[in-house]
């Protein structure tokens, strides 16, 4: 199946899944709002979010699944089962133990990840409550992850995309239920926890369709296990340093009242281009990789990233644009309804500006990292990231109280200091494969990078004009704020597609190609 088939399969289920998504967030703005409480409740589903992203978008799986497929093909169909087993009851085992201990230990987690928060006041009390219910997720998304990675290895790939949407139809039925802010946050923490487990058992059966049959036990030791976790721990960090910049941005931002919850929503908007190109090019393109280099046509893979950049920086650069051009619109559109004010909008603006240009690199490192993954070199990646999570914390901690001190909030540094330390890991992945010979970006690509670019700049043009005349403008639009998002969308999406099949950004034979391959 072709690159873009199964980008396809992977982006459709995923936008999906976001719009869904946003329906959930439009509920949980109205009825949570940003604050003491809109502050608690997205601490505890910070911790979800990050060990969804982690695990089950891509990050274990791309540890996972080059050892998988090497020892299925090299030793059969049983021997990849055993190691799938060994491996689920050893995630099993690590993960449960990471929640008692977390469980034990919350109201310690807090003081460092709702820093702001008095311990005994009203929105640290309820972070530790909601966070407690919502740390069994841990657990589901890992052996969720594992799960997807067999799929994933088979060539089945809706399964794995699909399943997340049962998390945001859950919280939804959630929210709508519960007379005080504070309650309708516990049942949306409990509704977290109760869609990981249907969501594990749903992908262990598509597993068992796959005629590979597992059972739970005591972990064995072997030397097959070793190796997956000595590929996986380094891969999970390398593949997670937005993710856990993120978290160090919202422990920072618990010094400010509202900050968590309007990075919290900024984040929602520019993840949305990350989560539907970004991971499933990255998903798509590992196995191919692997395949690659296991039959010595390593070689073949230059052109195969080409594609996965083209393609990523082709959908990813106008959604870019257009975040950076709109911020503070889009944000009230979508979410300024019930609790959550203009003013939080505006504030949500200033952040998602500044996550808008780092987009781009968010998604490079999520093209650029399977093909370290590809050949089992999990630490190099790991270093970047690493480093990236030190340049955020340090950036993003001297930022935020900078502007504190001169009377300007201080939340959007955290945002300039996350998108910075995204395009330093970027360039970093980039300059490593180079390096060692493992990529040569072809004329071709550059070609298409410089249309697309343009494309995106033009797009960016039209969509500024009809900000900037909204007395020309707003007669022609019908009334209410989402059908203005959903319309601007649209116009920046037609005049974006129309230029860029213009100037060969996007190639009609290209995807026809591809579809047919």
């Amino acid at each position: 199946m072709s690159l873009l088939r199964n980008t396809i399969t992977q982006s459709g289920l995923s936008l999906t899944s976001r719009a869904l998504g946003f329906v959930r967030d439009i509920l949980v703005a109205s009825r949570i709002g940003a604050g003491p409480v809109g502050d608690a409740f997205v601490t505890a589903l910070m911790f979800p979010n990050l060990f969804r992203r982690v695990f089950a978008e891509g990050a274990f799986a791309q540890a996972f699944v080059p050892a998988y497929a090497r020892t299925l093909e090299a030793e059969g169909p049983e021997a990849a089962r055993v190691i799938t087993q060994q491996t689920l009851r050893g995630l099993l085992l690590l993960t449960a133990v990471l929640v008692i201990v977390a469980q034990l230990a919350m109201p310690l987690i807090m003081r460092v990840m709702h820093a702001g928060y008095a311990p005994g006041s009203e929105s640290f009390q309820l972070a530790v409550l909601l966070t407690q219910i919502t740390m069994p997720y841990l657990v589901c998304m890992a052996i969720s992850a594992l799960f997807s990675g067999v799929l994933n290895a088979a060539g089945r790939f809706a399964l794995s995309a699909g399943v997340p949407i049962l998390l945001n139809i859950f919280l939804i039925i959630a929210v709508s239920f519960g007379e005080t802010a504070a309650q309708t946050s516990v049942y949306a923490a409990v509704a977290v926890s109760a869609s990981g487990l249907v969501q594990a058992l749903i992908l262990w059966a598509g597993v068992s369709r796959q005629a590979i049959q597992l059972s739970l036990g005591w972990p064995q030791w072997t030397p097959a296990l070793k190796r997956i976790v000595v590929l996986a721990v380094p891969g999970t960090i390398a593949a997670s340093g937005t993710q856990i910049n993120i978290l160090v941005s919202q422990a920072l931002a618990s010094f400010e009242v509202g900050a968590k919850s309007w990075l919290f929503f900024a984040d929602r908007l520019y993840q949305l281009p990350l989560g539907i190109v970004g991971i499933a090019v990255g998903v798509a393109i590992l196995p191919r990789l692997a395949r690659l280099e296991r039959s010595g046509k390593s070689g073949s893979g230059h052109g195969l990233l080409d594609e996965g950049i083209g393609l990523a920086m082709a959908l990813t650069l106008p959604a870019a644009i257009a975040l950076m051009i709109a911020p503070s619109f889009l944000i009230s559109g979508l979410y300024e309804r019930g609790q959550f004010t203009a003013y939080d909008a505006k504030m949500a603006g200033m952040a998602l500006v500044h996550f808008g240009w780092g987009v781009p690199a968010f998604v490079l490192i999520k093209v650029l990292a399977p093909a370290f993954f590809a050949r089992e070199d999990t630490v190099t990646p790991m270093r970047y990231s690493i480093a990236s999570v030190i340049i955020n914390t340090l950036l993003g901690a001297a930022l935020f109280f900078w502007l504190q001190s001169t009377g300007r909030p201080g939340f959007p540094g955290l945002a300039i200091a996350t998108s910075l330390a995204g395009w330093m890991n970027a360039a970093a992945l980039l300059y490593g494969l180079i390096a060692r010979g493992w990529y040569r970006p072809g004329l071709l690509l550059v070609k298409r990078l410089t249309a697309t670019l343009f494309s995106s700049l033009a797009m960016g043009g039209v969509l500024g004009l009809m900000i900037a005349s909204p007395d020309w403008v707003e007669p022609w639009l019908p009334a209410g704020g989402l059908m203005h998002v959903l319309i601007f969308v649209a116009i920046g999406l037609l005049t974006y597609l129309l230029l860029a099949v213009a100037s060969g950004a996007i190639r009609v034979s290209d995807l026809r190609r591809q579809a047919r391959s």
